[in-house]
């Protein structure tokens, strides 16, 4: 293949948003017309993406890292033609096979078989092409016995495992992928990782999403950093990762005005701080949170946090209503979360925190941060090789027999 896979010269997406509370209630809306009948709807703009610019070869597998709300999904939906750009050109070497939700391009009421060849049909591919793949297919999705059953009745794991064989199994020039893998199991995880990379190899390009950095660090040969919309970095992965971690500090800073942050805005975080900013590796953890009141919020409401590495890995998601903890918006709301028996490997750690109803009301990322010193919580010591492998410590002893 000669050029480009993947190239784009002045990319950009404009959004238009309501800047008004819409009803859903018929009466509210007419006597609001009758009140005010010469108003016209007003809208802000919001640039999802600018300026974008890329040329990406032939057989590279491209990790697309940033924090949320940076334009990663909404790139991988221009690039795959699921929208249209507002501004800019993109051009294709290829066919492009993408699974960037679960279930995107499957039809709830087909069965597993038929949505392989239906999926197969709209990534351009001839049914002789589809037939030739189709039991390989099958086989790495693991779900041949519930082949001939309608995917609405499937789980999240078979839709996502069976969409994502299909994509990676028909013969298209390019693969994106985004975050859904998730869903899969681990097993699962390792066996499409292992099939992105033979992809790559054999001179395919891929395009993958992922906020976990080992799992770009394990695909991809390069990476590129989207940072609110612009493209601020495209080189090696560790450099990218890099520049995610050097963002940090002045994304901490914008993310304090509850305006810039994600989430509906019906309640909002007024403050969080963590008890101690140094802590050795066993100590107990301690964020300390507080939300406002909305009487207009119907139902009770639970808060979330995630521990990040320095890479932005979420080490651990620490869910209030696994603990039966539901939280009342008619009045504010103060809390505190401990989390105990979590042994950190030295280093700076970030925290997210959520408050969550039936979507994400307020998404406070880059909360705070705390720095976990180089003590070894073990009796013996030893060099750094003993404690280099893994995302935490462990409380553990071995015995002989």
């Amino acid at each position: 293949m000669t050029g480009s896979a993947i190239s784009t010269q002045g990319l950009g997406k404009t959004y238009r948003i309501a800047s008004e509370r819409r009803t859903n209630r018929a009466t509210e809306a007419l006597v609001r017309r009758l009140r005010h009948p010469l108003r016209r709807a007003t809208y802000e703009t919001f640039e999802a993406l600018a300026d974008i610019d890329l040329e990406i070869p032939w057989g590279e597998a491209v990790g697309i890292i940033g924090r949320n709300g940076a334009g990663k999904s909404t790139l991988l939906k221009i690039l795959t033609r699921i929208t249209a750009p507002s501004s800019g050109r993109v051009e294709l070497g290829g066919r492009v096979g993408s699974l960037l939700e679960v279930g995107t391009g499957f039809h709830p009421e087909l069965t597993g078989r038929e949505n392989v060849y239906l999926n197969g049909t709209l990534l351009g591919m001839r049914r002789r092409e589809i037939q030739r793949r189709f039991d390989e297919i099958v086989d790495f999705s693991g779900v041949e016995k519930f082949l001939d059953t309608p995917v609405k009745r499937y789980s999240s794991g078979m839709y996502v495992r069976l969409a994502f064989s299909v994509a990676a199994h028909l013969e298209t020039e390019i693969l994106a992928i985004d975050e859904v893998l998730a869903v899969g199991d681990a097993e699962f995880q390792a066996k499409s990782l292992a099939k992105m990379r033979q992809a790559a190899q054999s001179g395919r390009t891929v395009l993958y999403v992922s906020h976990q950095a080992q799992t770009v660090s394990a695909l991809c040969s390069s990476a590129l950093f989207l940072d609110r919309g612009r493209m601020t970095f495209q080189g090696g992965v560790e450099d990218a990762l890099a520049e995610y971690r050097r963002t940090f500090t002045s994304f901490q800073i914008a993310q304090q005005d509850p305006e810039r942050r994600a989430g509906t805005g019906e309640l909002r975080f007024t403050e969080t701080q963590i008890a101690e900013e140094m802590m050795e590796p066993t100590a107990d953890k301690t964020i300390e949170f507080a939300v406002n009141a909305n009487p207009e919020v119907v139902g009770q409401y639970f808060v979330s946090c995630h521990i990040n590495d320095a890479d932005g890995n979420v080490v651990v998601q620490c869910d209030s209503r696994l603990v039966g903890m539901w939280l009342d918006p008619a009045s504010p709301q103060r809390g505190a979360l401990t989390i105990k028996d979590l042994w950190l490997k030295p280093g700076r750690y970030t925290y997210d925190m959520y408050v969550c109803k039936a979507g994400v009301l307020d998404a406070w990322e880059g909360a705070g941060a705390f720095e976990i010193l180089p003590k070894a919580p073990y009796a013996e010591v030893t060099s750094d090789e003993a404690l280099s492998h893994g995302m935490v410590l462990a409380d553990f002893e071995y015995e002989k027999w």
